[in-house]
C-alpha cells in the first residue's frame, strides 16, 4: 500500500491489523476489539477517520495498548512508516459516510484511502456498519453496500444502536469483525 508500504506478510509476532475507527458513539469501545485481536494472535494498529480524533474514543487509551500511535493524517515522503503492511483490515464502527465514500473511491482522508488501496491489493476487510435506520435506506447507502460486497468486503449485521424495550441499548459486538475475517 503506497501510505503503508505493500502487502503485509505474518512475522514473528502474528499477522498485522488494521483498525479503522469512524465517528460514532460505539467508537469508546473500540479496546474490546483490539483485545480481542491480541488474544487471537494479531499485531494491531488504529486509524481513525478525522472526526473519530474529535473525542469518539481515547487515542492515548489505544496507542496504550497497541504501543503504536493512532493515525489520521499522512505521513510525509521522509517519515518512517509507523505500521506493517496489512495482513487483514476491519472496519468498526463503520459510518454511513465513510462506506459511501469508500465505495465512490473518494481517498479525501488517510482512512478512507487505506480502504480504498487495501482492497485494490486483495487484503481482507471486514467492516461492522454502525448507521441509523433513516440513513441506511438511502439509495446512495444501498448501492456502496452492493458495490463493496462485490469487491469482496465482508459486512456484519448493520448496528442502530436503538434502545431495546427495555431501553438498554444492545452491544456493538466487536468481535464479529475478527470472525468475519475468519470466515473463508
Amino acid at each position: 500500500m503506497s501510505e503503508q508500504g505493500g502487502s503485509g506478510s505474518a512475522g514473528p509476532a502474528g499477522p498485522f491489523l488494521y483498525v479503522v475507527v469512524c465517528a460514532a458513539g460505539v467508537a469508546d469501545g473500540v479496546g474490546g476489539l483490539i483485545d480481542a485481536a491480541r488474544e487471537r494472535g494479531w499485531q494491531v494498529g488504529v486509524i481513525a477517520t478525522p472526526v473519530a480524533m474529535g473525542g469518539f474514543f481515547d487515542a492515548a487509551a489505544v496507542e496504550e495498548r497497541t504501543g503504536r500511535p493512532v493515525r489520521s493524517a499522512w505521513r510525509t515522503p521522509n517519515d518512517p512508516r509507523p505500521f506493517p503492511a496489512p495482513d487483514a483490515v476491519v472496519v468498526a464502527p463503520a459510518t454511513f459516510n465513510t462506506i459511501n465514500k469508500w465505495a465512490a473511491g473518494l481517498a479525501d482522508t488517510l482512512a478512507v484511502a487505506t480502504l480504498c488501496e487495501a482492497c485494490g491489493l486483495g487484503v481482507p476487510v471486514a467492516v461492522l456498519p454502525c448507521v441509523a435506520d433513516a440513513l441506511a435506506t438511502h439509495p446512495a447507502y444501498r448501492e456502496s453496500l452492493a458495490r463493496l460486497r462485490g469487491m469482496g468486503v465482508r459486512f456484519g449485521d448493520p448496528y442502530t444502536g436503538d434502545a431495546g424495550e427495555d431501553g438498554g441499548r444492545p452491544e456493538f459486538g466487536w468481535e464479529r469483525a475478527l470472525d468475519l475475517l475468519e470466515r473463508r
